[in-house]
């Protein structure tokens, strides 16, 4: 199955519907029957949310885990139908190979396990202006999702990778980075410092997004956490224990917002 249907596709199948209706190819019963089926999908074990493409101008996103392989590559052939965009998070290697023997142009990012299918637009025309930071290699999977997320929303990301607390210059030699930024996604485990000490450089929005990286105390998480939402750096947001494609989002609707 080739992905070639363009971004928005379900108002431009709507207006080529109207098109049809007017020339006399389709009866009021067939459009009527197909605009249902953009509300949701009833495929059994998912209803499969097509209407979310107008709603939140991107699709509904697969999440993997507990999902057989199976069932993922039903329910991205439906999604696929309606949007040129596919997102799969928390899936893995063998999830992949299934999807790409139907489904074209589709990644898998092996350090965040997502599937994903490539813009087809250039480089150049990503939108500037969000950057992504961890504070160690291990928060790397975590961060990797929340850039894919913002990539798939068209957006250029700036990636500044283990610059952890425990070494401050390494932080201090992208200052540039981080003031030219709209809006900055900081994934930290351990005790999650680092979103405070980051927003006391800029102005735009610090999202932290806690892991779940980290020894005993850490409680899996729940320490860095606290640490964020406790946090007197004004400008710092948080969402839940590594939820980096929350934070990707949300990024995603800031910088698209500012820069519309």
């Amino acid at each position: 199955m080739e992905n070639n249907i363009k971004k928005n596709s379900i108002s431009k199948i709507i207006e080529d519907l109207l098109v049809q209706y007017r020339k006399g190819k389709l009866d009021k019963k067939s459009i009527a029957n197909k605009i249902k089926e953009f509300y949701f999908e009833d495929i059994g074990f998912a209803k499969v949310d097509h209407h979310r493409q107008l709603r939140k101008n991107f699709p509904e996103v697969i999440y993997g885990q507990s999902k057989t392989p199976a069932q993922i590559l039903e329910i991205a052939k439906k999604i696929l139908k309606y949007s040129s965009t596919l997102l799969v998070t928390r899936t893995d290697l063998d999830t992949y190979k299934l999807l790409k023997k139907e489904i074209k142009n589709i990644e898998f990012n092996a350090d965040a396990n997502i599937i994903y299918t490539s813009l087809n637009i250039c480089e150049k025309k990503l939108t500037k202006g969000i950057t992504v930071m961890c504070a160690g290699t291990s928060d790397i999977p975590v961060a990797e999702e929340a850039a894919t997320v913002c990539y798939l929303m068209e957006n250029k990301v700036k990636k500044i990778y283990d610059v952890g607390i425990s070494g401050m210059h390494r932080l201090l030699s992208f200052k540039d980075d981080l003031v030219n930024s709209n809006v900055i996604i900081v994934v930290a485990g351990m005790e999650g410092a680092l979103p405070g000490v980051v927003s006391t450089f800029v102005s735009c929005p610090v999202i932290g997004v806690p892991t779940s990286i980290g020894y005993g105390a850490s409680f899996s998480g729940i320490s860095p956490l606290l640490t964020m939402l406790n946090s007197c750096s004004q400008g710092v947001v948080v969402v839940n224990i590594d939820n980096g494609f929350g934070a990707g989002y949300t990024a995603g609707i800031i910088n698209n917002r500012i820069n519309k």
